[in-house]
């Protein structure tokens, strides 16, 4: 029987008031926890594989630790927590960890490429439903989607994965990262979630990976290919007309190096206890085994978040700033500096202003 005395509200009602409550303040409302660098797949594009050798002695944080960690971060305001890796499954405790972060009333996410599922792990992710489970799919075809992951079999595991969610009314999502090896499969695999009755989103901008190696840069697609991509999209396309026709010509702060939410409404912690503004930028961390997420986040992270800008620094003199990719992570990645603009990401900005907002003359 509901309480007659507490008014029910939807899911997006909820989170603009959320949003109006906590304006202008810093709350780390969202959080980002990677359980493994670990994978059982070895897909082209991955920024984690150089990163996971260079930790490989290293000891991942146990089960008591990550509940201490859910304790502290949910004392702090977190609601929403991303489960990702590496391959998150791979942890024979993942349920274990899941179902304490469930109980501490997180609104949990899960990142998985889905091969790992079993009708078990399925039952339970139905009986413990998530807030959502996210599945990458790499191709609409075996020969594509093995090509990008490395592991024959990858592809029926993926699709079983899928319908097993799918059996049991999960909130599932479908994504991939589009590159090279499957752009002209974009559509078939925008067609298939569509007939599947699930969302459907792709990602063409690649990074290097997180100990600087240029791989997975070279299955990027081109600017002018990313366009196509946005174009070919119709609700993507409507969607990034609303986002420029919102976002272009307001006035911003600009004195910073980042523009965006990291450090002030999200934070990101590896598997190894390193506390980060965000998942890409990982320059300066805080090591969470020898100190508390309180100090971590009150203490450290804005001396990272509110790093002010070099009077040189192009990108913050740049009228697309609130529109573009640039990332002092991502700059920090490709060329040891976060102050460096990345060519790649401000051809795609320009690109994407002339097809969707007012005309920027190309830098």
């Amino acid at each position: 029987m509901q309480c007659p005395h507490i008014p029910k509200i939807g899911y997006g009602e909820f989170g603009k008031r959320l949003s109006e409550k906590i304006a202008g303040k810093r709350a780390p409302i969202a959080g980002s926890l990677e359980l493994t660098f670990r994978c059982n797949l070895r897909c082209v594009h991955c920024y984690i594989g150089d990163a996971r050798a260079g930790n490989l002695e290293k000891e991942e944080l146990s089960y008591p630790e990550i509940c201490a960690l859910l304790d502290q971060i949910v004392d702090e305001g977190c609601l929403w927590l991303l489960l990702t890796g590496g391959e998150p499954l791979l942890r024979p405790d993942f349920l274990d960890i899941y179902a304490y972060a469930k109980q501490k009333g997180l609104l949990v996410t899960l990142f998985t490429n889905g091969t790992l599922i079993t009708p078990q792990i399925a039952d339970y992710l139905q009986e413990w439903r998530p807030f959502a489970v996210e599945i990458s799919l790499y191709g609409r075809t075996k020969e594509t989607y093995e090509k990008v992951t490395g592991i024959p079999g990858s592809y029926e595991r993926c699709l079983r994965a899928i319908e097993l969610l799918l059996e049991r009314g999960a909130p599932l999502r479908v994504k991939t990262m589009a590159m090279t090896l499957n752009k002209h499969e974009i559509r078939a695999m925008r067609e298939y979630a569509k007939g599947l009755g699930v969302s459907f989103r792709f990602d063409p901008l690649i990074n290097p990976g997180l100990a600087g190696a240029e791989g997975p840069t070279k299955f990027r697609l081109a600017p002018e290919e990313v366009l196509q991509l946005d174009l070919a999209d119709a609700q993507r396309l409507e969607e990034f007309r609303g986002f420029y026709e919102r976002v272009l010509g307001r006035p911003s702060k600009r004195e910073y190096v980042y523009v965006c939410g990291a450090g002030i409404k999200s934070f990101h912690i590896d598997p190894y206890g390193q506390l980060s503004v965000c998942i890409i930028s990982r320059g300066r961390s805080y090591d969470l085994r020898d100190g508390s997420f309180d100090e971590g986040w009150h203490e450290f992270l804005p001396q990272v978040r509110y790093h002010n800008a070099g009077d040189d620094y192009v990108c913050n003199q740049c009228e697309l700033i609130s529109v573009c990719g640039q990332c002092p992570g991502w700059a920090q990645l490709a060329h040891a500096d976060q102050e460096t603009k990345v060519e790649f990401l401000c051809r795609v900005a320009h690109l994407r202003a002339e097809a969707f907002g007012p005309h920027v003359p190309a830098t």
